[in-house]
């Protein structure tokens, strides 16, 4: 067979060999058996194999797999992978439908009516987020959702997956995302498992968990043979077809996509309470796991005009299924010290099964809750996986009391470093103060400033933190800066290379901008957000370390017990000299020139409130601009609103309430040449 002859049957083959794939994994209607769909395979990669350079990265043998990731590079998502805001009742969805009719202008309507809101429900698979790029109806990337912003690409793995589909068949868009979730089937997941006892390796914890870790293996052969699954449920482009959440999906599953058949277009709040008790009761017979339904709103633009959170869209939300409850005896009760010196008390259970997974430990939160629930050591406990996610005790089971039992005497001092516990009023927790010597405390800071958002610092993982900290390298995140090489050298697995990494990550961590250098001191309550908020305020943090209460207070973001908590923080003598060697290290501490010459003060004291849609910017687009040139957003209108950003389909309630109180209303336009003046 020559070269041109090759090429047509491999084309043949690998059309013949995907169209049974997706009757099998797609449609599950196979229509040739297991063994002629292997012979078919085989003579399709032996013929590969004589002409290598026939291969494409569609062909149907890249999902056998066999590429070898050693490191799956950091990828920064197109559109950021937003969370969903969780409810846990009906009541929730009745106060979710009000919230999304009000927010679109409309008056809510009876729960049995037909509304001008469609919801789109779908089955929450218990899973791996994956967002999959096509271009020209190829897969071209597959990136894990990580931390929302930015997350894995593993394509390779992705690859090996056989409801993906590789190559996109019928008129679809040339260049868009399909975000969907990753899932281990609970026939595989028990296979795998009666496997892995039979040779005596340990079981796999639960098919959630053996999906997220199947597709971060290094070996993409070991991925395929673990046999994951894929549901698609979001489409993203500047070019999809239709108009509506709904349509899209139809689409989607016309290109070859696995859309879940059970998704349903309903009408009205209630028909989606009945979808939701509908599936409490019956998802015990789908063959994988789901732990809520996810509803969204269906019309495209109607979900624009509703925007989203700092976390998540306003025109979704999750519904998640009440947890599974067991009881247990409680063994003992242990003290963990967190990073910031909170105490959470630990429940070490008898060990029992729940939901899946062998629980052994539970979270008793704090003094409080143990009061509360009047937990003993001995107890019988009921235990429940908040969310489905964390255990948590729930309570006692009094009649099984054992007749010595003894009240629970919360611990007055640090399990750690025997520090007296202090608890400020108004808060929940205990926390030891000893914040520069504690070593959870210590340790744990070097963790958050290392961090991802944070600084950044690659290989500087817990492992290798400790492993300094245990050699007595570092006390202070500033110690991390003046590490040599002989230094590290002597260390345990810390050849000149790793040695040579770390030193190279901690050097680059110093162009971090001040923003998130900001965040990643430490300073208690202030998160990622608030730093931002700060940084662009003061501009440096020799101007912050100078600020009163009261000016603090002027930021936005910062209220009491954040103004208070970073006075605190600058007031220590140890913090002041860790920032001055900071300083002396190099790391940017001030906004760069750029960044304080750009935007302006042209919106300064104007408070803005947006509503309905508009033609050239996003709501969120309108309100970084409106904080870029020095003002305010607000979502409810009042006597201290400056103006009313008004655009198409904006509601009728903030229309009349802007003229009851006489306030400016301005388009677009009008804002544009604000801001452009």
């Amino acid at each position: 067979m020559n070269k041109y002859q090759a090429e047509i049957k491999i084309k043949k083959l690998s059309d013949e060999i995907e169209i049974h794939n997706h009757n099998y994994y797609v449609n599950d209607a196979p229509t040739i058996s297991d063994f002629e769909f292997d012979k078919l395979l085989e003579e399709l990669i032996e013929l590969e194999k004589q002409f290598p350079e026939l291969i494409l990265p569609t062909s149907p043998s890249q999902r056998v797999g066999g590429a070898v990731t050693k490191v799956f590079k950091s990828v920064k998502h197109t559109y950021p992978m937003l969370s969903l805001s969780n409810s846990y009742s009906t009541e929730d969805m009745i106060d979710f439908d009000r919230k999304v009719q009000e927010g679109l202008g409309l008056q809510p309507n009876d729960l049995f009516s037909s509304s001008s809101v469609n919801y789109v429900c779908e089955l929450k698979f218990d899973g791996l987020s994956i967002g999959l790029t096509y271009k020209d109806g190829e897969l071209v990337q597959a990136v894990t959702r990580g931390d929302g912003v930015q997350g894995d690409e593993v394509t390779v793995n992705v690859k090996t997956i056989k409801s993906i589909p590789l190559k996109l068949k019928g008129n679809f868009p040339s260049d868009f995302e399909i975000r969907g979730e990753i899932f281990m089937a609970r026939n595989i997941f028990d296979q795998i498992n009666k496997e892995r006892e039979e040779i005596g390796e340990q079981a796999l914890a639960n098919p959630r968990n053996a999906a997220s870790g199947t597709m971060k293996m290094q070996d993409s052969a070991v991925v395929a043979s673990r046999k994951l699954d894929c549901f698609l449920y979001y489409l993203l482009g500047e070019d999809i077809p239709f108009k509506t959440h709904f349509e899209n999906l139809n689409a989607a599953k016309s290109w070859g996509f696995k859309i879940s058949k059970h998704s349903k277009l309903l009408n009205n709040i209630n028909e989606v309470i009945d979808f939701i008790d509908y599936w409490d009761k019956e998802r015990y017979k789908l063959p994988f796991d789901i732990d809520g339904i996810v509803i969204k709103v269906n019309d495209y633009k109607q979900q624009l005009q509703l925007g989203f959170t700092a976390k998540s869209p306003r025109w979704a939300i999750a519904y998640k299924f009440k947890a599974e409850q067991v009881s247990t005896e409680l063994l003992e009760i242990t003290y963990q010290v967190g990073r910031t010196g909170a105490i959470t008390p630990v429940a070490n259970l008898k060990p029992v099964a729940l939901g899946g997974t062998v629980v052994k430990r539970a979270s008793l939160h704090n003094a409080d809750i143990i009061e509360k629930l009047d937990v003993r050591v001995g107890d019988v406990v009921f235990v429940e996986k908040g969310g489905e996610i964390i255990p948590k005790i729930i309570g006692v089971d009094f009649t099984k009391r054992k007749a010595n039992s003894q009240p629970t005497n919360y611990i007055s001092k640090c399990p750690e470093c025997n520090t007296e516990l202090k608890r400020v009023e108004g808060e929940a927790n205990h926390f030891c103060p000893n914040d520069s010597a504690c070593p959870p405390q210590v340790k744990g800071r070097l963790e958050h400033f290392a961090s991802r958002k944070a600084m950044n610092i690659d290989s500087l993982g817990s492992e290798t933190i400790d492993q300094l900290f245990k050699a007595e390298l570092i006390k202070d995140i500033a110690d991390l800066y003046e590490l040599k090489k002989e230094q590290l050298l002597p260390l345990e697995r810390m050849a000149e290379k790793s040695a040579t990494n770390l030193l190279e990550g901690i050097e680059a961590s110093k162009q971090v901008p001040f923003e998130r250098v900001l965040y990643a001191i430490g300073i208690r309550h202030v998160g990622e957000t608030t730093a931002k908020k700060i940084a662009k305020k003061v501009k440096s943090l020799e101007a912050l370390i100078k600020l009163t209460k009261e000016q603090l207070l002027e930021t936005d973001e910062v209220g009491e017990v954040i103004a208070i908590s970073i006075l605190d923080f600058f007031a220590s003598e140890i913090n002041r000299n860790m920032i001055n060697r900071l300083k002396n290290a190099g790391l940017t501490l001030e906004l760069t020139q750029e960044q304080q010459k750009a935007g302006s003060n042209k919106l300064n004291g104007f408070t803005f409130v947006i509503s309905g849609v508009f033609n050239k910017h996003s709501r969120d687009q309108l309100k970084e601009l409106i904080e870029f040139n020095g003002g305010k957003n607000s979502s409810s209108i009042s006597s201290k609103t400056s103006y009313l950003l008004a655009g198409d389909n904006m509601g009728p309630e903030k229309l009349k309430k802007a003229q009851s109180l006489a306030i400016k209303i301005i388009n677009e336009d009008d804002f544009e040449k604000m801001i452009n003046e």
